[in-house]
């Protein structure tokens, strides 16, 4: 039943290949316990208490609470879909809890540290320095994943909207407002494109290497890491913090949780309320150095 769970979130839910791999994965790692555990059990007849013991061995082989929470949310959709074919009746998950851990907050970088490297940084005046500055832009000025970034195409972005549609987890696809500042910056790019590969269109990609291919994750790490290492000193500089940034300071700046929720993308506002630690931590460190008391 594994195998047809796979090909459901393959075909039919269109889940990326991340999520499909980390899926596979831990199904194959609770169906190894069981084979250990309790010999001959299909995964689709395990019950609460054959879940609750895999829990109890993953905490055995120090795996954190966020990782056998994640395992579990695995199994939680697994049942699900199996619940939902009739293949079993009940979903075991149903009695079992999540163990309680500490989520670090997110990494973000400070207004004056960002505001400074993309307005004072010096991007050379060529294709790469152009790609190189709307790739920050793009992170910071549409929150938008890795994987959206790099399969960005030309035609669905809407300059004179300034508009962007992305296709983000499970293909869901959504349009994102960016900075009007920042279509002038597409513009400039794509002439730069254009005359750099003289004319040459390899694919529908807004973004592509030196030789004209999709960009790729190590790439574009090691763009973002190389500016940000310019202009700030926080622990983490990734793509993925340009992305908390733009939530951030949204936020911030009185920006409803709601809306910052459906341009991320996120499936549920929990996923979002994790920025709203980062702008009560901020409201801390003011009040302590401001009131007299404090």
């Amino acid at each position: 039943m594994i195998d047809t769970f796979i090909k459901f979130l393959t075909y039919e839910k269109r889940a990326s290949p991340h999520t499909i791999t980390s899926y596979h994965t831990d199904l194959l790692q609770f169906h190894a316990f069981l084979k250990h555990h309790a010999p001959g059990l299909p995964t689709e007849k395990a019950d609460h208490q054959e879940i609750r013991a895999w829990i109890v061995d993953l905490a055995n082989k120090q795996n954190t609470a966020r990782s056998i929470n994640r395992k579990v949310s695995t199994l939680r959709s697994y049942y699900k879909f199996l619940q939902q074919r009739e293949y079993i009746k009940q979903n075991p998950t149903h009695k079992v809890k999540a163990l309680k851990a500490n989520y670090p907050l997110p990494h973000f970088v400070q207004n004056n540290d960002l505001f400074e490297l993309l307005d004072q940084c010096t991007f050379t005046k060529d294709f790469p320095g152009y790609r190189d500055r709307l790739i920050l832009e793009l992170f910071y000025g549409a929150g938008i994943r890795l994987s959206e970034l790099i399969n960005l195409e030309t035609d669905l972005v809407n300059l004179s909207d300034a508009t962007l549609k992305v296709r983000g987890k499970g293909a869901k696809e959504r349009i994102i407002p960016f900075p009007k500042s920042l279509a002038e910056l597409i513009k400039r790019y794509l002439d730069m494109k254009n005359t750099f590969f003289k004319g040459d269109n390899f694919h529908h990609y807004l973004l592509v290497t030196n030789k004209g291919d999709q960009l790729y994750p190590m790439m574009v790490y090691r763009t973002v890491r190389k500016y940000l290492d310019q202009y700030t000193t926080i622990d983490k500089r990734s793509p993925h913090v340009m992305r908390h940034t733009f939530a951030t300071h949204l936020l911030d700046n009185g920006a409803d949780l709601h809306a910052i929720k459906d341009l991320l993308g996120h499936a549920t506002l929990a996923a979002t309320q994790v920025y709203t630690h980062n702008s009560t931590e901020q409201l801390k460190k003011i009040f302590k150095q401001a009131h007299p008391k404090a």
